[in-house]
């Protein structure tokens, strides 16, 4: 336990002299009267009242150095620990164009691919993993960490709808999602460098293409392993209307032979996911990968432990309340 401001115990000095002052006080304030010999109270019991006289000065000592210690702060510790850990450096990257929208997998093909993907990252706490998303582009929306609590945090919020509001253009652009994950990997030290990218489509935008980014991925030593989500034939997509929502289905178009080709290129594997357990094959693959070991910085955050002291001081005040008005009473 560390203190905020420590310079406040000094104050547990005011003690001292306070001591000397009861000390002294009490032997002039206590009432007394001149007999021959103080013999015969030798052996006389004393009364529950007498064995209490001091109980309220030590409460009231205990009170003061309660209240200096809430206002030196007590913390507890706060700093940086050096651990290492053994994990791959992995990057995800998701599809979040509109088309991601469809209901051929439940409750859809974006809401289907986050619940499987979270699940792995759970299962991966030694991992150092981000998350990309693209739709006519890419940017990151967590870089690689092992603090998985703020990453899934993050992937939760990744909504279909930025391409809606505009907040990127819609469309896919897979090479643009492969080139911002090998920028994140490029510099990692970890002998498997991996990512995973997840799309429901065709390249139709951006400015590199999926194998020249997959080319790329390959000089950095990175794996690709492409997963192409949705099932063959029609899919049913939500189209907004008036009033509501109608339904129309739309053909699947996905460039299997690109996305198997990329695969390919990177030594990683192809996927079609056209339900929840083929997406889970991609991951229990992963998971047989090669390990490397990691320095990691781990932080400790501080948190303020001054209630038990406050609490203890309440409760010392308010006995010695008690008491003087009660069992210790004086009348003059």
């Amino acid at each position: 336990m560390t203190f905020a401001h420590i310079e406040y115990l000094l104050l547990l000095l005011l003690l001292v002299p306070y001591f000397l002052w009861y000390l002294f006080r009490h032997k002039e304030s206590e009432p007394s009267m001149r007999v021959s010999s103080a013999l015969v109270y030798q052996y006389t019991p004393k009364s529950f009242r007498a064995r209490l006289i001091h109980l309220p000065f030590v409460l009231r000592v205990v009170s003061f150095i309660m209240i200096v210690l809430v206002l030196a702060r007590p913390q507890t510790s706060n700093n940086w620990k050096d651990t290492e850990i053994e994990g791959i450096d992995i990057m995800l990257v998701v599809d979040v164009s509109t088309s991601m929208l469809a209901e051929d997998l439940k409750p859809n093909r974006l809401e289907a691919a986050k619940s499987v993907a979270s699940d792995f990252i759970k299962g991966r706490p030694s991992d150092n993993i981000g998350l990309t998303i693209f739709a006519g582009e890419a940017y990151t929306q967590c870089p690689m960490t092992t603090d998985h609590a703020v990453l899934l945090n993050l992937f939760r919020d990744v909504k279909c709808d930025i391409a809606q509001r505009g907040l990127i253009s819609d469309g896919t652009a897979v090479g643009m999602g492969i080139a911002n994950a090998v920028s994140r990997l490029k510099e990692s030290k970890a002998k498997s460098k991996v990512i995973i990218l997840l799309t429901d489509g065709t390249n139709n935008s951006g400015d590199i293409s999926p194998l020249t980014a997959a080319d790329i991925a390959k000089t950095f030593g990175i794996r690709v392993y492409t997963i192409g989500v949705g099932t063959n034939g029609l899919a049913p997509y939500p189209y907004p209307v008036a009033g509501g929502v109608q339904y129309v289905n739309l053909p699947v178009e996905i460039d299997t032979k690109t996305l198997a080709k990329i695969a390919d290129v990177t030594e990683g594997a192809f996927y079609r996911a056209t339900d929840n357990e083929k997406l889970k094959e991609v991951y229990q693959k992963i998971d047989k990968l090669e390990k490397t070991k990691m320095n990691v910085k781990k932080y400790s955050k501080r948190y303020e432990a001054y209630q038990p002291f406050a609490l203890i001081a309440a409760i010392c005040l308010l006995l010695e309340l008690l008491l003087r008005i009660s069992v210790l009473k004086r009348i003059p």
